[in-house]
């Protein structure tokens, strides 16, 4: 047991999550994050809570951002801005097919002009000769560049957005690993194989139909399939539709055709022993 606190480097970005130490931030805090170039500011989004989960394997929180931090967080996100700009002048000047996604600026510290390094991500219909846009980046930025290309699930995650169930992207918030998604998820979803429907902000196959592809597998396993008869509470029926997400069925009632929604609970046990009642 112990305490986490939740922070982002940008609005409506990614949470991560930190073990505040001897610090207790406020909501709208600033603070100071270790990452692998040296801290980084943030802001608090998730003031420092106890939780039963082992917080010996979380990072810890830095520290609160002070003037000079959040100074040099402002040129940061300045030179970020330059660099974004600067970078779409010259793709266009070069006529590439690539797209700015991101852009990433180091300072290292102790560090002069020298020692800084510009990171920009792109998507590309392919791959990209880009050596002499490296060339001019660098000499127009005066720093140290790197391209690197995305993947249309990353470059959706890198910037973000809000989803076809309303809500903010999976891979934006709390997905970690992209896993492999099949048409078969889909199918056994019985959601309508139309694209547009099962497509994500990317183009690719929606991510919930991997993580809420074994609820629904677990689902099918116990509970009577479309067209069976069942016993419920409510009398004789047959099964017209699922409603997973509420662990339930619907029931075409036989007394008066009305529709009836079940638990999944409350019909297995008794459809189990009408079919052997009745010979299936």
């Amino acid at each position: 047991m112990g305490m986490l606190c939740a922070v982002s480097f940008n609005r409506y970005g990614r949470l991560y999550y930190l073990d505040p130490g001897d610090h207790r931030p406020q909501v709208g805090d600033r603070v100071l994050v270790p990452t692998d170039d040296g801290t980084e500011v943030a802001e608090c989004v998730w003031a420092p809570q106890w939780v039963s989960e082992d917080t010996d394997g979380f990072p810890k929180l830095a520290g609160l951002a002070t003037e000079r931090d959040l100074r040099r967080d402002e040129a940061q996100r300045k030179r970020k801005a330059e660099a974004k700009v600067a970078a779409k002048r010259l793709i266009r000047e070069h006529d590439l097919p690539m797209k700015v996604v991101a852009v990433d600026h180091v300072q290292e510290s102790g560090a002069g002009t020298n020692g800084a390094r510009t990171t920009i991500y792109f998507t590309a219909p392919h791959r990209v000769d880009f050596r002499s846009l490296v060339r001019d980046l660098g000499a127009t930025l005066r720093c140290r560049v790197e391209l690197r290309q995305l993947s249309a699930r990353d470059s959706a995650r890198v910037q973000g957005g809000i989803g076809s169930c309303g809500r903010d992207l999976c891979c934006a918030t709390f997905l970690t690993d992209f896993e492999p998604v099949t048409i078969r998820m889909a199918k056994d979803q019985d959601l309508p194989l139309n694209p547009l429907r099962i497509s994500g902000a990317c183009g690719r196959l929606m991510c919930c139909l991997k993580y809420e592809h074994p609820l629904y597998q677990k689902f099918q396993a116990s509970a009577p399939t479309v067209g069976s008869r069942v016993s419920t509470p409510e009398g004789d029926g047959r099964v017209v539709a699922h409603s997973v997400p509420r662990d339930s069925v619907v029931v075409r009632m036989d007394a008066d055709g009305s529709r009836c929604m079940c638990s999944r609970a409350s019909v297995c046990g008794p459809r189990k022993a009408h079919d052997e009642a009745y010979g299936g």
